[in-house]
């Protein structure tokens, strides 16, 4: 007998990112990338980081930097978390606060913990891929979430009740959403609150990239506009996910949760069997830069990020043939792109790759029912403006060859 076939069914819905797959050309010759969604590792603060990692094993703090920790997170890290979800009108302590290893692993631990098997997750249509790589493993069944739309609440329950399921959370990124970079209106946000409290079911907001704003006046999150219509997080039924990735560095896999104590609590215990905490040295490292320069740092992405979208969006328009459209994303990292109907955008990327050695994301990952063919991300987060311009132009002369009607 083959030892593959003692593997747990929810090995079958499971599958390879097709973005970390497409990151492993990123060191081909020449290559002009709009695939990954990464920051520009130009932009790190790495001197900062330097020195926060030389004053955490300085004497007085290298043993509980070394040692083992609690699973809910360096203290002075939630505290200052705590103080952030704070000028974003989140009021919490900081025993609603739970550090993880990137906002990856709160997404796991939260399908864990919402998900049996063929039971209801909302997500957009599309959605971040790697939510639906996490809430996989936990065999669920997928409805589109459409906030502020004209689908009724009865309509939603009684897809489940059809499936023999029950709608156990709705999950979304509300600003300036992977892949779509598209942002959920305060009237949206309203509304996808008021979808929750019919429902009865949890809503799981991914802040991941929040501070990235560019332009425009910031929307509350979605979990401060339940805390004050309920007056406490500990009747709130939101769970905020956060992240340093995108701002710090990704790859000291530092995110968080914010939730009602009871939830924190279950999400604890999942750590502690998971991976005991998230490493100490790196979550004071991280806790020592955010203290001496977040803010100033993230206004430096702003300006730079910023400029790039500025860039794409210019390039966009100038090149790209008929029959395309594309979001206009007012921060974030990514701009999404609609193609004709006829148009197989995974087969266009295999041209792309041969022909105009570029890279980008085909749409139909970020689908849970495997639709959106015709749909592709294009990241402008790492190339400078001469590369960004560069790159659709050799875009748009590949689909002005091959994907008119």
């Amino acid at each position: 007998m083959l030892i593959d076939q003692l593997f747990a069914t929810r090995t079958h819905r499971m599958k390879a990112s097709e973005i970390r797959e497409l990151l492993k050309l990123l060191n081909r010759p020449g290559l002009l990338s709009f695939a990954g969604g990464i920051p520009d590792p130009d932009l790190f603060p790495s001197a900062e980081f330097s020195a926060a990692f030389q004053a955490a094993l300085q004497p007085k703090d290298q043993a509980e930097a070394l040692q083992y920790s609690v699973s809910e997170g360096y203290l002075p890290l939630r505290q200052w978390i705590k103080g952030e979800m704070a000028r974003m009108g989140v009021a919490c302590d900081v025993d609603n606060i739970l550090i993880t290893s990137g906002s990856q692993q709160a997404l796991d631990y939260l399908g864990k913990l919402f998900l049996s098997p063929n039971d209801t997750a909302l997500v957009g249509w599309p959605t971040y891929l790697g939510a639906l790589a996490a809430f996989n493993a936990y065999e669920p069944r997928y409805d589109q979430l459409n906030p502020g739309g004209n689908r009724s609440p009865t309509s939603y329950r009684d897809a489940a009740a059809e499936a023999n399921s029950r709608v156990k959370f709705a999950y979304l990124s509300p600003d300036f959403a992977n892949p779509t970079g598209e942002t959920l209106s305060l009237v949206g946000r309203e509304a996808l609150l008021d979808l929750a409290e019919e429902l009865d079911c949890a809503v799981i907001e991914d802040g991941a990239y929040h501070a990235l704003r560019y332009e425009g006046e910031a929307i509350p999150p979605i979990l401060a506009l339940e805390i004050a219509r309920k007056g406490s997080i500990e009747d709130c039924q939101t769970i905020y996910c956060g992240s340093f990735s995108k701002t710090l560095s990704p790859g000291l896999r530092m995110g968080w949760a914010v939730a009602a104590k009871p939830v924190i609590a279950q999400m604890v215990l999942m750590k502690q069997a998971a991976d005991l905490h998230s490493p100490t040295l790196n979550q004071m490292a991280v806790y020592k830069v955010a203290e001496a320069c977040f803010d100033s740092h993230v206004a430096g992405l702003r300006q730079a990020y910023g400029a790039r979208r500025d860039a794409m969006l210019s390039a966009l328009e100038a090149f790209m043939p008929e029959g395309i459209s594309w979001t206009k994303p007012k921060g974030g990292m990514f701009v999404w792109l609609t193609l004709p109907q006829h148009v197989d955008t995974a087969e266009v990327l295999t041209r792309a790759l041969e022909q105009e050695n570029i890279a980008f994301v085909p749409g139909q990952a970020f689908f849970a029912d495997g639709d959106g063919c015709n749909t592709l991300r294009l990241s402008f987060s790492v190339l400078d403006a001469d590369e960004i311009r560069t790159g659709i132009q050799r875009l748009a002369r590949l689909l002005n060859q091959g994907t008119r009607v």
